[in-house]
């Protein structure tokens, strides 16, 4: 169950977390009130139901209610995958998009931040993923672009996949094989790198604007 392994792995991270924390770098914080403000005046695409299951599309509808806004959007162009992005993995928030796995780094942190979606539903996608594709992570006012650095499948046990990185990356979590019947015995992981180019483009600038106003 996916769920249980988000639970056993986060633990793992988090005392791994207690000791590297200190040496991290945090990005620029957004206020969490603003960030809702501007996800709420977003529009995010209908979701693409056509590879979910019968079971997904139900508890995605009755999910729907809740009405509270994403922390983020996630989207692989390549694979016209676009999903909402909510702080945690709980069950409701996996029924309507993809949840930030506890104890990973936060949307304003650098770092590896884990996010984890179900395999009959958004997530179904990502049997199509290759190296190399773009992934972009929109969050407060930003658009942040990635590149798929690796693809693997581990066991539930294993959660070094998402223990801390040195470069700011993605991990993409979902139960693997796509189509199995009942639980799922393994994990699909798609990693991607945060595109060095942009950031050090986004700094120059930021610079030449200070410029100017000085």
């Amino acid at each position: 169950m996916l769920t249980r392994w988000i639970e056993r792995t986060a633990w793992v991270v988090g005392c791994t977390l207690l000791g590297m924390y200190g040496g991290m770098r945090l990005w620029a914080q957004e206020s969490s009130s603003q960030a809702v403000h501007e996800f709420r005046a977003m529009s995010v695409a209908p979701a693409d139901q056509a590879l979910w299951s019968h079971q997904r599309v139900v508890a995605y509808q009755e999910a729907q209610r809740a009405g509270d806004a994403p922390q983020a959007v996630l989207r692989l162009p390549s694979l016209e995958l676009e999903v909402p992005v909510y702080g945690d993995t709980s069950d409701l928030n996996l029924d309507r998009g993809a949840g930030r796995i506890p104890g990973t780094a936060t949307l304003d942190q650098a770092g590896n931040l884990g996010i984890a979606a179900h395999r009959d539903g958004f997530f179904r996608k990502l049997k199509d993923a290759a190296i190399g594709m773009d992934v972009f992570l929109e969050h407060g006012g930003r658009t942040l672009r990635y590149h798929i650095t690796e693809i693997s499948i581990v066991t539930p046990e294993d959660g070094s996949v998402l223990l801390p990185t040195s470069r700011t990356s993605i991990t993409l979590v979902t139960c693997y094989p796509f189509y199995f019947v009942g639980s799922a015995p393994q994990r699909y992981i798609v990693r991607a790198e945060l595109d060095e180019t942009q950031t050090r483009n986004e700094v120059l600038i930021n610079r030449n604007l200070n410029r100017r106003e000085t």
